[in-house]
């Protein structure tokens, strides 16, 4: 009696846990096939629950099934071992999510490594060898893998994109320039890439500018802000030291006076520190920028390039940052200085016997009004792109 052929999968034979030929295959209740060894050590990992799954279907089984070998299904491999069947690919060759698909390979696909775009088809290695062993293969362009090969040709006759058509902006292919773009500006889609290579180098070099300009900035504002916390730290220390120094009287409005300089200082760092959050921002947004430009200028693909080049070489607005005039120089001796001041005319005052009498009825932020009686104290500065404008405290008192 003649032997029937069967065509068979390897993968049918091979062991989903070792991806190997069966060996010693053995068969659990839900009826898949494992190496002895391999369903072995699966269920070993599983003895302190109990519970034991098969590894595809998850069925679970309790007790722990008692495993034999399939008699049956080990003469079978071992058969078929003799006539050819080899180990399954290692799993890395398979095609997963994101990969390219061999368009070439039946059942499971393997990984396609490159794409022809004369075929318009991706091949893996085994199916790619036809292109390297026949000379009518020879004059193949093959790039590497690719999806959506059909964009790179032409909806309107289906040919081959291989001009690019300076006065649309589009890439086109031979019956185009010669039909609907005939008179027009065209070259060869290698050509215009070379133009606009040098047009993304230019393009990167501004980008490299703006982040250096940009970090500079960063770190002149960093230092600026060291700068005054310093300063307001000092400002409040001077101002503790003098406020002491007064008179019980005004006792109570140092802890006020206190609290106006930190509220200074609270404002400008903040301020300081949106301006730095921003920078980052915008730094980052030009790092990425810059590595897609550095990616695209290495793509082998002359289509994704010119259709996606437009786009990624418009140059770096102007931004809408205004300037940091934050000035590393900032101090508060304006509120030292007016203090002592204030201290050395209260006591020019008391050497006199004027007595100021009353409670003192408000500490407001004022400027200096000349039709006013009052002791004028600054206490806070505020500093902004073009200005600093320095406020007082008003210590008012009325003479009895």
């Amino acid at each position: 009696m003649a032997e029937a052929n069967i065509s068979v999968d390897q993968d049918q034979f091979s062991c989903s846990i070792c991806l190997d030929i069966l060996k010693d295959p053995v068969t659990i209740p839900c009826g898949h096939s494992y190496c002895m060894g391999c369903i072995k050590g699966c269920w070993d990992q599983d003895d302190h629950t109990g519970v034991y799954s098969c590894p595809q279907c998850r069925q679970t089984f309790t007790p722990r099934p008692v495993l034999g070998r399939n008699t049956m299904l080990a003469e079978v491999v071992e058969k078929l071992k003799k006539t050819g069947l080899q180990a399954a690919p290692p799993a890395h060759c398979y095609a997963g999510p994101g990969d390219v698909a061999c368009d070439f390979c039946t059942g499971r696909k393997h990984k396609a490594i490159k794409s022809c775009l004369a075929c318009l088809a991706s091949y893996c290695e085994t199916h790619l060898q036809p292109h390297y062993e026949f000379p009518g293969f020879k004059k193949h362009k093959l790039v590497k893998a690719t999806e959506n090969l059909q964009e790179k040709i032409c909806s309107n006759h289906d040919k081959l994109l291989e001009v690019f058509c300076r006065s649309d902006q589009q890439c086109i292919c031979m019956l185009c320039a010669m039909d609907e773009h005939r008179g027009h500006d065209t070259v060869s889609v290698v050509a215009e890439r070379t133009e606009k290579q040098k047009q993304l180098g230019v393009t990167q070099s501004k980008f490299q500018q703006r982040i250096q300009e940009r970090e500079k900035e960063l770190q002149d504002l960093r230092q600026a802000v060291q700068s005054l916390k310093r300063s307001a730290q000092t400002a409040e220390e001077d101002s503790e030291r003098i406020f002491t120094e007064l008179i019980r009287s005004i006792e109570r409005r140092r802890s006020e006076v206190k609290e106006l300089i930190r509220d200074e200082e609270k404002a400008e760092v903040s301020r300081a520190e949106g301006l730095l959050e921003r920078l980052e921002q915008e730094i980052a947004e030009l790092r990425r920028r810059e590595a897609e430009l550095e990616q695209l200028s290495h793509t082998e693909d002359h289509i994704h390039f010119l259709q996606s080049c437009q786009s990624l070489c418009a140059p770096p607005g102007p931004g809408d940052l205004p300037s940091i005039p934050v000035s590393p120089n900032v101090s508060f001796e304006a509120v030292r200085k007016s203090v002592s001041e204030l201290k050395e005319r209260l006591e020019d005052v008391f050497k006199a016997e004027f007595k100021v009498c009353g409670r003192v009825e408000e500490v407001s932020v004022l400027e200096p009004r000349p039709d006013r009686t009052s002791y004028n104290m600054a206490v806070s500065s505020h500093w902004t792109p073009t200005q600093r404008t320095e406020s007082f405290v008003c210590l008012r008192g009325t003479e009895r």
